[in-house]
């Protein structure tokens, strides 16, 4: 299947959907492309239910409702999703683009936007021999129905934010909980941790630091139990139904080597005018980029979504000038967006 488009963004998370409603403003019609099956990248495989408080304007929300909101902000320009594939080649030829997927779709692009992981964010996984046969059953690296987590026995891996932020929430739930961490130092919330240890002296969970899983039992797809280390100490064993593990998502970059980007340290190099690559028409924005100063903040993502779409458009159509207009009182924009004057 060959798809012609003006804009193909790789990426649907925070950056990607807003680049959506920019290039939207701006008269450009887009395709959006994921390796997951739905929108929102990192705030829906990480933190879907856990408070965002540093959105402009927004006092408060949560990963999965800023996502919601940015789908809803882009309706008016109809994007094309295309979720559960990934990129596999992109060459330029004819002046075009030239992405293919792996679900042997062929886009022929005029600009492309890497928003994110390429296309492709994969959770850390545990590296026991066997296991994978148990996840999204009794092995989670994210939580989609807290509640059939009630009276079992958990075991949770990891120290940051969504490891302790699900401990918190399964603390009154869960028939035993566990928290398994490799270091004694903690990159959570403060108030997290001081809030798992009063858990800990309570009695309502077992922590151990400078440790890891090394080891389980199971029947068939079910856990039934997972060995623990301690730095220097012997393997204690625990009886267990669920082991989480939140160590982050890990960017794949798979063909991205091939594109001839300039690549640091997993990051693509653009400018801080265009947030264009080295390669004109291949933008990157989000936390995919790197430039002097580049803070990994959805707030950037934003901006550089914004000034990305301008460069874009003169890409798209050369020579015609860009007049910028203001979503308050434009009846070009107010026309864009579905809204009456």
């Amino acid at each position: 299947m060959v798809i012609q488009t003006d804009a193909l963004i790789v990426g649907a998370g925070p950056s990607g959907l807003f680049q959506v409603f920019e290039l939207g403003l701006l008269g450009i019609k887009a395709d959006i492309l994921d390796s997951l099956p739905a929108p929102g990248g990192q705030c829906t495989e990480l933190y879907p239910d856990k408070p965002i408080y540093d959105i402009p304007a927004i006092l408060i929300c949560t990963g999965q409702e800023l996502i919601d909101d940015l789908m809803k902000q882009a309706e008016p320009f109809n994007p094309r999703f295309h979720l559960g594939e990934e990129v596999t080649e992109v060459v330029r030829q004819d002046g075009l683009f030239v992405v293919k997927t792996s679900n042997d779709k062929e886009f022929h692009a005029k600009t492309v936007f890497v928003a994110g992981g390429v296309g492709s964010f994969q959770p850390r996984r545990f590296r026991l021999e066997g296991i994978d046969a148990l996840e999204g059953v009794s092995v989670h690296y994210r939580v989609k129905e807290p509640s059939i987590f009630a009276g079992q026995k958990i075991v949770i891996c990891g120290g940051g934010d969504s490891a302790l932020d699900w401990a918190l929430a399964f603390a009154d739930t869960a028939a035993e909980l566990t928290v398994v961490h490799r270091r004694d130092e903690y990159r959570a919330a403060p108030a997290s941790v001081a809030a798992l240890k009063e858990l800990e002296a309570a009695g309502k969970a077992r922590i151990f630091e400078n440790a890891k899983a090394t080891a389980y039992a199971a029947e068939g797809t079910q856990l039934k139990s997972v060995e623990i280390t301690v730095k220097g100490e012997d393997p204690v064993v625990l009886e267990a139904d669920h082991l989480m593990a939140f160590f982050g998502l890990a960017p794949k970059l798979g063909p991205i080597a091939d594109w001839g980007l300039g690549i640091n340290k997993k990051a693509i190099d653009v400018d801080t005018e265009k947030f264009e690559s080295n390669i004109p028409g291949i933008f990157a924005i989000g936390d995919i980029n790197n430039y002097p100063g580049k803070k990994k903040l959805i707030l950037s993502g934003f901006h550089e979504a914004a000034l990305a779409a301008f460069a874009a458009k003169a890409i798209i159509e050369p020579g015609k000038k860009v007049n910028l207009q203001y979503t308050t009182t434009s009846p070009l924009m107010h026309e864009r967006l579905g809204v009456s004057d």
